[in-house]
């Protein structure tokens, strides 16, 4: 087959700019093969480069005593103590975006971006134990929302259903912001004994270089670029680049590759998942500071008549490569062979710092390794502050109930469970608690620990102001986790923003790495893994800023669980100090339509310091959730809900109930306990203080009221009303 000629429009529809094309002549010093076009997109893109942001990336904390592995693998590794055989225990997880695609092809687009974060976990030696998802949408009456929510929702559903992992916990959220471009953000977690973690770097000359899994098709072929370009009217024309995923093959797949593990067959392992062989290879290579020889003949295909570049570029689902240690070839072989999974050796490592494609006895491909992965172009783009919020205008009064009525039947803040229901979150039987209430948490089987996951962010705050709306992310997670009675471990990052050659969206973008990085190290919760989404813009438009913090807990006890609900005479008291603040909160976007004042100032000292006495004073506390969107009023409806009972409220004024000033928590104990916990709070420096007892059928806020099974109603209905 004859190749294109690399032409100017060949080149931008790669996404290289001239000038990098120009490095790419300098680097290779001659024209390169179409091809060799393809793996330098491939490799130099945003979203395998990270070209625009590494500069700031570096600016996060990535260590601490309990981290194992940091950024730079396929997930990051954190301690968390001893197994039930007395060996050491690790929990494997990382957040990733799927943005695109899902946009694209909602099904396959979720549902594939699963199956990736799954691959990420077990690729190091982990047995996947729980998944999150955070999922943003545009408004509810927008034409496309309907079928983009059905499809996501099904796309996750149906892969991890199958696959066999409890969804266990996310969010979802609404706003015009993203008519045009949904985010779909997908989490997983897994443990590992730490001395039985495997990483990607390969090693030894001569060692033979083994896929693994599924055979190549056509399908995702350009995704990884797709990925790291905005949208505009071609989108339809962006069709085939959505991979396709089989969640069947993927199960054994997994098990496949643990078998492989366990017999010391592996040096090194990767998944396949943007761009496919190309980046797999290069990363292996390169981490390991050696070449690597393919032969494209070799690679299993399901398509007949497959081209190198084809195969080079291709993103088909639930494939790997190893690098094998050679005299346990025959044993590999009967491992996968068993699992009905292709296993072919396809290359070998070199010692000269090559990247070489050979098809059909032509060498199609021969490049300088390193340079693709170390050379890619770093950019330290313009950026300028974002310009201020709108001054907060006065807000007017409005009944206490009926701004209730009109937050819980939002799809924003009504129950969520038309969604979770459709995932199964008690697979593998060790989920204790399920979504809809909180932080997800998950035991360690065999063990008396449990793990806790959330996800979070707020992107209005973000918007407004980056740096207080990126530490707010941050210490929303950590009080999410401290609310169950968990110790607060490490962070993922998935960090979706618009076009950064724009510098008001880099902007926000330096702004929110400097608050999730202040509030990581506040909190002792260093970033691990992560992921970049940039270009998330249609016809210009641009999505808010959604930097979103998955965070990982530990309770070295079940017993240190705060996980019960309010009951009739329990006294309701709220932790950390009020203020009132109303600016960007939801009651001002749900009730008024205004998205006007700052983002809520975040004190890490006082995040931390409240965050600790929650948890250390879990004995007195029965049920407990922080407060966030929606404020005291939200929070106490939902504590209302999960315990059936109704609940009375003594502040009656709007910013006292629906101000969302950071660093508090609502709980609820017995009037006894209620004493202890005032003496605790007192010596520990915490503000606390009595706003409200639990009893009778109704919600009672500042004097007026509703019957608690008709606002249940409101929420439980609202969301299958929009989209059922």
């Amino acid at each position: 087959m004859t190749e294109p000629a690399i032409t100017p429009d060949l080149i931008a529809a790669h996404g290289l700019k001239p000038d990098e094309y120009d490095r790419i002549l300098e680097i290779i010093g001659r024209e390169p093969t179409f091809t060799e076009l393809g793996i330098f997109s491939a490799m130099w893109n945003e979203h395998c480069s990270y070209k625009s942001s590494k500069k700031w990336l570096r600016t996060l904390p990535t260590e601490g005593p309990q981290v194992i592995c940091g950024p730079g693998e396929n997930a990051g590794i954190v301690d968390i103590g001893d197994g039930p055989d007395g060996k050491k225990l690790a929990v494997v997880f990382k957040m990733e975006s799927h943005n695109h695609p899902s946009y694209i092809e909602p099904t396959q687009g979720a549902a594939t971006g699963v199956g990736g974060i799954l691959r990420d976990v077990f690729t190091m030696g982990a047995r996947p134990i729980a998944a999150m998802n955070a999922l943003s949408f545009g408004e509810k009456d927008h034409p496309k929302t309907r079928s983009l929510v059905h499809g996501v929702v099904e796309g996750i559903g149906g892969y991890g259903n199958c696959f066999g992992v409890p969804t266990i916990g996310g969010e979802t959220r609404f706003h015009p912001a993203y008519n045009g471009n949904c985010l779909v953000n997908a989490f997983a977690a897994g443990l590992v004994e730490a001395d039985s973690i495997f990483y990607s770097a390969a090693s030894g000359v001569g060692m033979p270089v083994v896929y693994l899994g599924a055979k190549t098709g056509r399908d995702g072929v350009g995704g990884a670029t797709m990925a790291s370009a905005e949208f505009d009217d071609t989108i339809e024309e962006k069709r085939p680049t959505v991979q396709v995923g089989d969640p069947f093959t993927e199960k054994r797949l997994l098990e496949a590759c643990l078998e492989l593990m366990a017999t010391g067959a592996v040096i090194s392992i990767q998944d396949m998942g943007a761009a496919g062989l190309t980046c797999s290879a290069v990363e292996m290579g390169d981490k390991g500071g050696l070449g690597i020889q393919l032969t494209l003949d070799h690679v299993p295909q399901r398509e007949d008549g497959m081209t190198a570049y084809e195969m080079m570029l291709s993103e088909s689902q639930e494939r790997m490569l190893m690098v094998l240690r050679p005299e346990k070839e025959a044993e590999a072989r009967a491992v996968f062979e068993k699992w009905d999974l292709d296993f072919a050796i396809v290359g070998e490592t070199i010692p000269e710092d090559r990247f070489i494609i050979v098809h059909g006895n032509e060498t199609v491909a021969d490049l300088p390794l390193s340079k693709l992965s170390s050379e890619a172009p770093e950019y330290d783009r313009p950026w300028v502050e974002p310009a201020p919020a709108p001054e907060l205008e006065p807000v007017a009064e409005v009944d206490p109930i009926d701004a209730l009525r009109l937050l819980i039947g939002s799809p924003n803040y009504c129950s969520r469970a038309w969604i979770y229901e459709q995932y199964d979150y008690t697979v593998m039987a060790d989920t204790i608690r399920t979504p809809g209430t909180g932080a997800g948490i998950v035991r360690v089987h065999g063990t008396d620990k449990a793990l806790a996951f959330t996800s979070d962010v707020t992107p209005r705050y973000v918007r407004a102001n980056p740096v207080e709306g990126g530490k707010q992310a941050v210490a929303e997670a950590f009080r999410n986790l401290c609310a169950v009675g968990a110790r607060p471990l490490a962070t993922t990052d998935n960090l979706n923003f618009g076009n950064p050659e724009k510098p008001e969206i880099m902007g926000q973008f330096v702004g929110a790495i400097r608050g999730i990085g202040e509030a990581c190290r506040a909190l002792d919760m260093p970033i691990v893994s992560g992921n970049v989404s940039l270009y998330n813009e249609t016809d210009g438009q641009s999505i808010l800023p959604t930097p979103t913090i998955g965070a990982v807990g530990l309770l070295d006890s079940l017993d240190d669980m705060i996980a019960d609900t309010i009951r009739d005479g329990h006294v309701l008291m709220l932790v950390g100090a009020t203020a009132g603040h109303l600016g960007q909160s939801a009651l001002l976007w749900e009730v008024f339509n205004r998205e006007d004042g700052d983002a809520p100032p975040v004190d890490l000292e006082a995040e931390r310091r409240n965050g600790d006495f929650i948890r250390a004073n879990a004995r007195w506390i029965n049920a407990c959730t922080d407060l966030s969107d929606g404020g005291l009023a939200l929070a106490a409806f939902e504590m209302a809900v999960a315990g059936d009972v109704g609940i009375t409220l003594d502040p009656g004024d709007m910013p006292s109930l629906f101000g969302e000033d950071q660093a508090r928590y609502l709980i609820a104990t017995s009037f006894d306990k209620a004493e202890a916990l005032m003496v605790a709070a007192g010596q520990a420096g915490v503000p606390m203080l009595t706003v409200g007892r639990v009893g009778g059928d109704a919600v009672r806020i500042g004097g007026s009221e509703a019957p608690l099974a008709e606002l249940r109603a409101v929420w439980e209905t609202a969301f299958a009303a929009h989209f059922g």
